[in-house]
């Protein structure tokens, strides 16, 4: 999750902010340690304990694994369909139920002092860190050190998220070795930025920390917190399938927002027929265009996407949670005569790969470069269309059942 948010901080000024912003930073690859000094020596003045910065802050060079996925160009742009097949899979959907039994009680706290639906909490935990089993591996003051001095435009503000990640160990919530998470900073359970996690953390078990690593019932409550603060509306629907005209030239976007009246005049209906009534105003998605599935959006949905800033994002949230609460898959199909595959058939799918020769390491279910390669000289041989995607038609030509 990646939260471009302000530090509230305790120990942090209006300002030592504009510090933090004008301390100018070495350009050259030779000069990291001494921007990493640069770094100690910002963190001491914020407040930070010295003991923490020592620790934090004992960083020879780069981690170039976080530089390269920095500047890394998607160059597969994941089609909608494959999107939601990863993210709202057979599995995910049982595992959530689970969770959701497992920890009724937090879930319960967390939307009756915040209003936001368990099941949309539940979803967010899903989507980022698959229930807290993916938080991230990457020590956060070595991967943000290392955007903070080789970041670009964008140094000050990685800066910022490493003085406040630094200061949630510094104010004794987490200790230092709990700061693990992506390669961008967001961490725990939910992937909170550390900014983010200084203004918006709970401490709904009641123990005195705001712990979003360990504590489950924190990471919720924040979590719900998050999306209180970003608008959600308690009792508002999550999102509308409906059916839109075959010739249907009108507006769309969750921006535009109509009243289901309005919608109804142009034509809108829900999947099964029934008119749209009301005053309540809404947006109409089509993210595969106008034969795909179709979706008036709420500000609920606006609230969702807040926490990633991408529609495909939030829908995927949305239908989570809907799955969650007992609901059914989308009536009208994706646009596609070769669908996505599930987490489970993408690793089958490495595995018949693997067993067919061809050389992607070891089969993780992750379909990266090596096994998109594959993908495509298996499309070939086989006299296939060559796409390199990890879909239905290629499991299926390979023996995926």
């Amino acid at each position: 999750m990646h939260h471009r948010t302000g530090i509230v901080s305790r120990g942090v000024s209006i300002l030592m902010l504009a510090q933090l912003s004008a301390v100018a930073l070495p350009a050259q690859a030779e000069d990291f340690q001494a921007c990493v000094a640069g770094l100690k020596s910002t963190a001491l003045r914020a407040g930070i304990a010295p003991a923490v910065v020592r620790r934090a802050l004992d960083i020879a060079e780069p981690k170039q694994k976080v530089l390269r996925l920095s500047k890394i160009q998607p160059e597969f742009r994941t089609p909608i369909w494959d999107y939601m097949a990863f993210l709202v899979d057979d599995q995910r959907i049982a595992d959530g139920k689970a969770v959701i039994r497992k920890h009724a009680v937090s879930l319960a706290r967390a939307e009756q002092r915040y209003g936001v639906d368990r099941y949309v909490i539940a979803a967010v935990w899903g989507i980022e860190t698959d229930y807290g089993r993916t938080t991230g591996r990457n020590f956060l003051p070595h991967a943000l050190s290392t955007l903070a001095c080789r970041g670009g435009r964008r140094a000050a503000f990685w800066r910022r998220e490493l003085i406040a990640a630094l200061t949630i160990v510094s104010n004794g919530d987490l200790p230092l070795d709990k700061l693990y998470g992506s390669w961008a900073g967001a961490f725990g359970q939910t992937q909170f930025m550390p900014s983010t996690y200084r203004r918006l953390a709970v401490d709904l078990d009641g123990d005195g920390k705001k712990d979003l690593v360990d504590s489950i019932p924190d990471a919720l409550g924040s979590t719900a917190n998050y999306l209180r603060r970003a608008g959600w509306i308690a009792g508002h629907p999550r999102l509308i399938e409906v059916r839109v005209p075959a010739d249907y030239a009108g507006p769309e976007g969750r921006r535009r927002k109509f009243s289901l009246n309005d919608w109804a005049v142009r034509g809108i209906r829900r999947t099964d027929g029934r008119l749209l009534k009301g005053s309540r105003r809404a947006g109409l998605l089509l993210p595969a265009g106008r034969h795909g599935p179709a979706f008036l959006v709420f500000r609920n949905f606006d609230a969702v996407y807040a926490y990633n800033h991408a529609e495909s994002y939030a829908l995927a949230i949305m239908h989570l949670a809907d799955r969650l609460a007992g609901g059914g898959s989308f009536k009208t199909r994706w646009p596609t005569d070769d669908p996505g595959i599930s987490r489970a058939q993408r690793l089958q799918l490495q595995k018949l790969l693997i067993t067919r020769g061809y050389d992607i390491g070891e089969a993780d279910g992750k379909i990266g470069k090596r096994s998109r390669a594959a993908i495509r000289q298996a499309e070939r041989k086989l006299g296939l269309k060559v796409t390199g995607r990890a879909g239905l038609r290629i499991y299926q030509a390979l023996g995926g059942k």
